[in-house]
């Protein structure tokens, strides 16, 4: 028969030393913050920028909303549209004047009452903005998301018309040209640097050093000539459905051109 293991009581110091030293460990083990896997420790989150008129939709939003507004009569038809049009046609000449097309397209903000013009934007969003959003488009921004990249849209096209075009699209980060506002209305003017052309830039590394992003590894997806100094500041300039102009110019860089109609 096996002889009964003797229960011997230990000496006061020594049980004391240990329980302190389990109860250290396992605090320890309880504020420890979960290891992350070395590989990601140190990622750098790349940015997937992205333009929106004739990019993400198969059409201008900027000039769409002047049509829209003409064809609800809220403006001298005849006179807006012309104007619209010239001002539409010198963005796709890479001449516009950005400040005095903005202050004209804005100008209907400052008139107009602010639930006015949230109903009169969920009409265009409806009948003018569902219809020319690019279903490849947002199986591009779902790739990107994917894997992972932070989705920006920067657009010369202001923040009252964009902003729910972005919220549609899933993404959370808008560049845009911005609507003066006082006492809780739009001036009816621009304020701030335009997000056009070489502000286009101005305004990205704003947002970098507000926010510590990077470029680094950054891809760019753009229609327009009008983008070509933020093309040529990205890792990844892609053209997509591009103008004469930024074809030719992809074409002699070597940068990919795509579709997404």
């Amino acid at each position: 028969m096996a002889k009964p293991v003797e229960k011997r009581l230990c000496t006061s110091g020594t049980c004391t030393f240990f329980a302190r030293f389990r109860a250290d460990r396992d605090e320890r083990s309880r504020l420890q913050t979960p290891l992350i896997p070395l590989q990601n420790r140190y990622r750098i989150v790349r940015l997937a920028l992205f333009d929106l008129d004739n990019t993400l939709l198969a059409g201008d939003s900027d000039h769409s909303w002047g049509e829209f507004v003409c064809q609800r009569g809220l403006v001298d038809a005849a006179e807006y549209l012309a104007r619209n049009d010239a001002f539409y046609a010198d963005y796709c000449a890479g001449k516009l004047d950005v400040v005095a097309y903005q202050n004209f397209s804005q100008a209907i903000l400052g008139r107009s009452d602010m639930a006015q013009l949230a109903q009169w934007h969920r009409e265009f969003m409806a009948e003018v903005i569902e219809p020319i959003i690019l279903a490849k488009g947002e199986a591009l921004l779902a790739e990107h998301r994917a894997a992972g990249d932070k989705l920006v849209i920067i657009t010369a096209t202001n923040r009252f018309v964009t902003a729910p075009i972005a919220e549609r699209l899933g993404v959370d980060t808008l560049i845009a040209t911005e609507c003066g506002m006082q006492d809780g209305r739009y001036t009816g003017q621009i304020t701030g640097i335009p997000c056009y052309q070489g502000g286009k830039v101005t305004r990205l590394n704003a947002w970098l050093s507000e926010t510590g992003h990077s470029l680094d590894g950054a891809y760019f997806y753009s229609d327009s000539r009008n983008d070509l100094p933020l093309l040529e500041a990205v890792a990844n300039p892609v053209a997509v459905d591009p103008d004469d102009v930024l074809r030719a110019t992809a074409s002699e860089r070597g940068w990919p051109v795509i579709s997404l109609r």
